[in-house]
């Protein structure tokens, strides 16, 4: 068993901003679960395999393997031996993936028609939360947003110009210590989401800290904090649902917004190395898990 050495307070400070705030909640809700089981840390090798095996048919594949990391590190942390390390947990997993598969739950693109059909139907509502929610969906969307980036804008983090604004991300999921600036052009539409996020900004007397706030039932702004990411998903999937002449809302999500950017600017041409600026993508086979067949169906033939 390796040695457990007792740390500074800033050596514990600095392992634990290495991370992002919204990894170390996940990684605690995994081993919450984990232990909700009966399982320990430390733990064996055969323990761990039957906790994975036992789950094999209820979790994804990637819920499965984010826990494992979750319980290696726990052990590693506590200088324990990982048993996620073992050859009886790999080849558990490498049985699991082979017979469930890895490929990932496809969330719904929200393209342009969508995007203005959930505008409208969010404007439905009383002023506060129409507005938030309006400057959320364009802002969202035209920023290519992943959802914990939209909750984390300030307003400091906003600068405007004479045609658009620019964001700047302080840290992202590929950025964690220079972030990530994105600019939003006006849009010659009515829904224009830098015209939207001034309307949010004006109605809400923002001046500074996060933009977009929890609206109680009285139409007023509930806290100084920001929405949760999963808030978002919510706006997005209550809107759906009102909007009558749309699919499903159990479709949308969060990224929705993400990879209906990724697909209506694919569908309408623009270069890969010009969307990859504004989603922050590193690779542009990273960027093609976002675009969906509506924009593939658009490929010229070669023949």
């Amino acid at each position: 068993m390796a040695e457990r050495v007792a740390l500074s307070a800033q050596v514990n400070h600095y392992t634990q901003v290495a991370l992002a705030d919204n990894t170390h909640r996940s990684y605690k809700a995994d081993l919450a679960h984990f232990r909700a089981h009966g399982g320990t840390i430390p733990t064996t090798a055969i323990k761990l395999a039957e906790y994975l095996a036992r789950f094999a048919d209820t979790l994804a594949v990637a819920t499965l393997q984010h826990r494992l990391i979750a319980i290696h590190r726990a052990h590693l942390e506590a200088g324990h031996a990982s048993p996620a390390m073992d050859s009886l947990v790999k080849r558990t997993m490498q049985g699991i993936r082979r017979t469930k598969g890895t490929a990932q739950r496809r969330v719904r693109a929200l393209v342009k028609d969508d995007i203005i059909e959930l505008v409208l139907t969010a404007e439905k509502q009383k002023p506060m939360k129409a507005a938030r929610d309006a400057a959320l969906i364009l802002v969202g969307f035209a920023g290519a947003f992943r959802r914990s980036e939209l909750v984390s804008i300030r307003k400091e983090d906003i600068t405007a110009f004479d045609h658009g604004v620019e964001i700047h991300i302080q840290r992202t999921k590929t950025q964690q210590e220079k972030g990530h600036t994105v600019f939003i052009p006006c849009a010659k539409s009515s829904r224009c989401p830098v015209k939207a996020l001034e309307n949010w900004l004006v109605r809400s007397g923002i001046e500074s800290g996060p933009v977009f706030r929890p609206i109680n039932r009285h139409d007023q702004i509930a806290s100084h904090e920001a929405l949760t990411p999963q808030s978002v998903a919510l706006v997005l999937k209550e809107t759906t649902h009102r909007a009558k002449s749309m699919d499903d809302a159990k479709s949308v999500a969060g990224h929705s917004l993400r990879a209906g950017y990724c697909t209506e600017a694919a569908s309408l041409g623009v270069a890969t190395h010009i969307i990859m600026e504004q989603t922050g993508h590193r690779s542009s086979a990273t960027l093609a898990k976002y675009i969906r067949p509506i924009a593939r169906r658009k490929t010229p033939s070669l023949l």
